[in-house]
């Protein structure tokens, strides 16, 4: 079983810049659309996270690699996948494919923080849930 999460989409035209290229923080925005629905997959939402248990993962690093440009109406699959989970940091992997080539890669590393920025530990349930995927 691969550990890789995989969300499908379409370059829309509004995600392009005068070139007629994807602009390139748009690929950060197709992680984080990525990691979300990661995290909605193992039965958890990042904004019950923030208002319920006031837990944030801010982004404290990130890097991409871009290796082909991506065009209007191109189809594209955004893949993430959980690289290293600490104690107060998690990091996932990206791969950002067209026809199974990777167009970009890249990866984000996060810590767990309370409301006011301290760090908290990774929660039991969200540490329990990212071992069953990656198994």
């Amino acid at each position: 079983m691969s550990d890789w999460f995989e969300v499908d989409l379409r370059v829309r035209y509004a995600e392009t810049d005068q070139m007629g290229v994807v602009y390139y923080a748009n690929h950060l925005v197709w992680f984080e659309m990525a990691r979300t629905e990661l995290f909605r997959s193992m039965g958890i939402e990042y904004s019950r996270l923030e208002t319920e248990r006031e837990i944030f993962l801010p982004v404290a690093e990130a890097y991409c690699r871009y290796r082909f440009p991506l065009r209007y109406d191109d189809e594209v699959a955004v893949r993430v996948k959980i690289k290293e989970i600490g104690t107060i940091r998690l990091s996932f992997e990206y791969e950002i494919l067209k026809n199974g080539k990777a167009a970009a890669t890249g990866y984000t590393n996060h810590a767990f923080v309370d409301r006011s920025g301290r760090p908290v530990p990774v929660p039991v349930d969200i540490r329990e849930a990212m071992d069953r995927l990656r198994r």
